[in-house]
C-alpha cells in the first residue's frame, strides 16, 4: 500500500446492548470480550500490524474516557499517530469529518481508514488483504465500504444492497439499510444482494470533504472549526467546544453514504462479529459441551446454548435453555438468547428513571475498603482544623470570627459576612454533637452573640459587619437568613437558651418581609436583585430540616415540602438534568448565560437534601430527582485532569467556570452518603474515591488544619488565603463520613485506631431518623 493512509479508531459509543457491563463510564470497547485484552487495544494492534509498514493512528474518543483510554493503551504503538478527545458526543458524522480533516493537515492527497473501537475481525493479515483490495478505488476518489456476507437474519446489523458481482469482487452500492426487523433480515440473507454493514471506511480525504461540503456543509464548517481551534497537551488533542457542540447528531450513513454516488463496497475476507449482544458473545465465544459460553465464577447445572457471565459473585443456573444471565457488582440482566439486544431498552430506562446502574460502574476493585479514610479524616478534624480554627479563627477582641486565615495561621482583615458567623456557630454546634472535648458552647455563645449586633429593626439580620464589629451593610438577605436558621435549630439542639427564640422571631421576619406576595418562594433581599436564585431557597430548605430535626415541629417540615415543589416545578430542568441558578421574577431561566448556569455543587447539595426531605416525609418518588442531579453533575461538571467538580458548567456541560472549589467536593461526599442508603449501586467505593481526591487536592498539599480551597483547571492551586466559610462544608461532609462509613477495622479486623469521639456520637441527621 502507497505511503499516505491514516488510520483512525472511533471510541465513543456506549454499547448499551451489553448493559449491564458495558456503560456510559466504561464502554464496550474497554472490555476484554474475545480474544487477548480490552476491544480498543486489539483494533490499535490490528492496525499496527499493516505488512507494507506501519500508518499512524490516531484515537478519536470522548474526552470523559481520556485518563482510561491512556490506561489502556499504554506502551501501544500509534506510529506519529495520537488521541483526539470530543467535548461531547456528536455520532460518526462529526468523527469521520475529524479524520478527513486530520488526513488533510498530514497529507492533502491522503487516504484515511476509519473503524470502530469495538469490533472484533479475525486474521490481521486477512484484515488488510481486504482493506488493501479498496485502495485503488478509495485512490480514484470514490467511497469504499467493507461488507460480510450474513449467515443468519440479524436484526442488530445495518445492511448494504450491492449491485451484480461475485466472490471477493468490489460491488456497487445500492443503498444503506439501518437495523431491519426480522421478516425484512431473513429476506435481505435470501436475496443474495445485501451484507453487514461493517462500519469500516476508506477514502480521500478531500473527497470526504466534498461530499460534506455538497450534502452537509454544517457538518463540514462546524468540525473544520473546532479542529482549527484544538488545544493539545502532552494527554492528547481536545477539540474546542463551542463550535464541536453546534455539529448536528447524526451517523456518517445518514449524512453522507445515503447521500453520495459511487460508492463501492469490497466483500471481507475476514471473519467480522459487532460483538454487539449477549449473542453474539455466544456465536463468538468458545462453547463447553452443551453449547454455553461461560465468563467468571458460574455453575451451570442442566443448561444448554446459554450466555452466562458473572463478575464479583457465584452466578448459578440449573435448566435453562437459550438464555443469557450477565451478572456485575450490582445489577443482573437474563433475557432468552434472541431478544438479548432487547439489554439496551432496560439500560434507556433505568436512564430515564434516574437509575445509576444506566451510567456507572461500581469501582471496588479501584479504590479502598470502605471506612478507609476514617483515621485521617478524624484526626484532621480533631487535632488539626478544631484547634486551629477555635483559637486562631476567633476574634476576640472585636467578637465573631475572622472571615479568613492566611496560610500561616494568621487573621485576613476582612469585613465579617453574617453567613459566616453563623456557619461557625454551626460548625462547633456539630463539633459539640460529636464528643469535641474543645470549648464548644463558649464557642458557640460568643458567636450568637456577635451576630446578634446585626439584627434589625424589623427582627431580620444584617448582611456584614465591619472588621471593628459595626454593621456595614443592613441589607436583610435571604442567604444570610438561612444560615442563621441553620446555626439557631442546632444551637437549641446543643442547648443554647435564646436560640429557640431567636429562631421563631427569625421565621416570624422570614414571612413577613422576605416571603413574596404569591407564595412561590422568597425574595433576595429586602432590598430587591436582578435575578432571583435557586440556591437561597436551598439552603432555606436546608435550614427547615435542620428545625424539624431540632423541635420535631412538622410545621418546618411543611415549609420544607414548599421549597421541595419549587425546585420539581422550577428549578430542575427534566430534559437535561440541570438545576437552573437564576431566574427572573416569574421563575423562568434568565436570558443569556445566567440562564444556562448550573454549577455541580448544588447539584450534589440538592441530591443529598432532597433524600433527607424523602426520609423524613416518606416521598421516595424523590429520590429520582436525586439520583438525576448526582448523574449530571458526574457526567458534565468534572474536571478531566483533577476529577474535581468545576464552579459551574453550562446545561449542554461546557465549562463556565474552570476553577475548583474545596465545598462542591464535600457536597460529592454527602451526595454519595446519601443516595448510598436507597436502592441503588453501592457507592461506598465512590465515597471512599472522594473523600481521598479531597484530601489529595485541597487538604493534604494546605498547612496543618487549613485547606487550598481554589485549584485551577490543571490542578495547580490559586488560592490566596483560607475562608472560614468553608468549615461548615468540611464539618457537616466529613462528620457524614464518620457517622455512616462502616469503620475499616470492622470490615478488615486491623485494629482500629479512630478517634474515639468522632467514632462514637451520630450525627444531627441519622439522630433524627433513628
Amino acid at each position: 500500500m502507497a505511503a499516505g493512509l491514516t488510520c483512525f479508531v472511533m471510541s465513543g459509543g456506549a454499547g448499551a446492548r451489553l448493559w449491564p457491563l458495558s456503560r456510559e463510564d466504561n464502554p464496550k470497547q474497554f472490555h476484554q470480550l474475545a480474544g487477548s485484552g480490552s476491544m480498543v487495544l486489539q483494533t490499535v494492534q490490528r492496525l499496527n500490524a499493516r505488512p507494507r509498514g506501519k500508518a499512524p493512528v490516531f484515537l478519536i474518543a470522548s474526552e470523559r474516557h481520556a485518563e482510561r483510554l491512556r490506561d489502556e493503551l499504554a506502551g501501544a504503538e500509534l506510529a506519529g499517530g495520537g488521541m483526539i478527545f470530543e467535548p461531547v458526543g456528536r455520532n460518526t458524522a462529526a468523527v469521520v469529518a475529524i479524520a478527513a480533516l486530520q488526513t488533510l493537515a498530514l497529507d492533502p492527497d491522503g487516504l484515511s481508514l476509519v473503524v470502530p473501537s469495538d469490533h472484533e475481525a479475525k486474521s490481521p493479515q486477512q484484515f488488510w488483504d481486504t482493506i488493501e483490495a479498496g485502495v485503488g478505488a478509495a485512490r480514484g476518489g470514490r467511497l469504499v465500504v467493507f461488507g460480510v456476507r450474513p449467515s443468519q437474519p440479524e436484526t442488530g446489523y445495518g445492511y448494504i444492497e450491492v449491485g451484480e458481482g461475485s466472490g471477493d469482487q468490489m460491488r456497487a452500492v445500492v443503498r444503506f439499510v439501518e437495523k431491519p426487523g426480522r421478516d425484512a433480515a431473513k429476506s435481505y440473507v435470501e436475496s443474495g444482494r445485501f451484507f453487514w454493514n461493517t462500519g469500516i471506511f476508506l477514502f480521500r480525504a478531500r473527497t470526504m470533504r466534498d461530499a460534506f461540503l455538497k450534502h452537509c456543509p454544517q457538518i463540514w464548517h462546524q468540525a473544520e472549526a473546532a479542529f482549527r481551534e484544538t488545544s493539545s497537551d502532552l494527554s492528547g488533542t481536545y477539540l474546542a467546544l463551542e463550535p464541536y457542540e453546534r455539529i448536528p447528531v447524526v451517523s456518517i450513513d445518514y449524512a453522507i453514504m445515503e447521500k453520495a454516488e459511487g460508492i463501492v463496497m469490497i466483500p471481507a475476507r475476514f471473519h467480522w462479529s459487532d460483538l454487539g449482544s449477549w449473542q453474539a458473545l455466544l456465536a463468538a465465544g468458545v462453547a463447553d459441551g452443551n453449547g454455553n459460553v461461560v465468563v467468571g465464577d458460574v455453575l451451570a447445572i442442566g443448561c444448554s446454548d446459554c450466555y452466562l457471565r458473572s463478575h464479583g459473585r457465584l452466578l448459578s443456573a440449573t435448566g435453562l435453555k437459550g438464555v443469557a444471565v450477565v451478572a456485575t457488582r450490582d445489577a443482573t440482566f437474563a433475557a432468552p438468547v434472541s431478544e438479548s439486544q432487547n439489554a439496551k431498552r432496560v439500560a434507556e430506562t433505568l436512564e430515564r428513571s434516574g437509575r445509576l446502574e444506566a451510567k456507572f460502574t461500581p469501582a471496588v476493585d479501584r479504590v479502598l475498603l470502605p471506612g478507609a479514610w476514617r483515621q485521617r479524616v478524624a484526626h484532621w478534624l480533631l487535632d488539626e482544623a478544631l484547634p486551629l480554627w477555635s483559637r486562631a479563627g476567633v476574634d476576640e477582641r472585636h467578637g465573631g470570627f475572622f472571615e479568613a486565615l492566611s496560610f500561616a495561621g494568621e487573621p485576613v482583615m476582612k469585613p465579617k459576612r453574617m453567613r459566616t458567623m453563623a456557619r461557625q456557630v454551626y460548625a462547633y454546634c456539630v463539633a459539640a454533637s460529636h464528643g469535641w472535648d474543645g470549648p464548644a458552647d463558649d464557642l458557640i455563645e460568643h458567636g450568637i452573640a456577635f451576630m446578634a449586633r446585626g439584627r434589625t429593626r424589623r427582627g431580620g439580620w444584617a448582611r456584614a459587619f465591619n472588621v471593628d464589629g459595626t454593621v456595614a451593610d443592613s441589607c436583610e438577605d435571604a442567604y444570610d437568613h438561612a444560615c442563621v436558621l441553620l446555626a439557631l435549630a442546632h444551637a437549641h439542639r446543643a442547648g443554647h437558651p435564646e436560640a429557640l427564640q431567636l429562631g421563631e422571631e427569625t421565621l416570624a421576619f422570614l414571612d413577613a418581609h422576605l416571603e413574596d406576595e404569591r407564595l412561590s418562594g422568597f425574595r433576595e433581599s429586602t432590598d430587591g436583585a436582578r435575578y432571583r436564585r435557586s440556591n437561597p431557597h436551598m439552603h432555606f430548605l436546608e435550614a427547615f430540616l435542620a428545625w424539624h430535626w431540632a423541635t420535631g415541629n412538622r410545621g418546618h417540615l411543611r415549609r420544607a415540602a414548599r421549597i421541595v415543589d419549587l425546585f420539581r416545578s422550577h428549578f430542575f430542568d427534566p430534559e437535561s438534568w440541570t438545576l437552573g441558578e437564576y431566574f427572573d421574577e416569574e421563575w423562568r431561566p434568565a436570558d443569556g448565560e445566567a440562564g444556562q448556569w448550573t454549577e455541580p455543587g448544588h447539584h450534589f447539595e440538592w441530591a443529598s437534601l432532597l433524600i433527607e426531605f424523602a426520609e423524613r416525609s416518606r416521598r421516595s418518588d424523590l429520590v429520582g430527582f436525586a439520583r438525576k442531579l448526582y448523574a449530571s453533575a458526574i457526567a458534565h461538571g468534572l474536571n478531566r485532569a483533577t476529577g474535581l467538580a468545576y464552579g459551574a458548567v453550562s446545561r449542554t456541560g461546557m465549562p463556565l467556570d474552570n476553577i475548583s472549589r474545596s465545598w462542591p467536593q464535600t457536597e460529592a461526599i454527602k451526595a454519595a452518603l446519601a443516595l448510598d442508603r436507597t436502592d441503588g449501586p453501592d457507592l461506598k467505593p465512590e465515597i471512599e474515591a472522594r473523600v481521598g481526591r479531597l484530601f489529595h487536592w485541597h487538604l493534604d498539599p494546605a498547612p496543618r488544619g487549613l485547606w487550598i480551597d481554589r485549584i485551577d483547571e490543571r490542578g495547580r492551586a490559586v488560592a490566596s488565603d483560607v475562608p472560614a466559610s468553608i468549615f461548615y462544608h468540611l464539618m457537616m461532609a466529613l462528620t457524614q463520613y464518620l457517622d455512616k462509613m462502616e469503620p475499616a477495622a470492622q470490615a478488615s479486623g486491623v485494629a482500629e485506631g479512630v478517634a474515639a469521639p468522632f467514632a462514637r456520637s451520630p450525627s444531627p441527621a441519622s439522630a433524627a431518623r433513628s
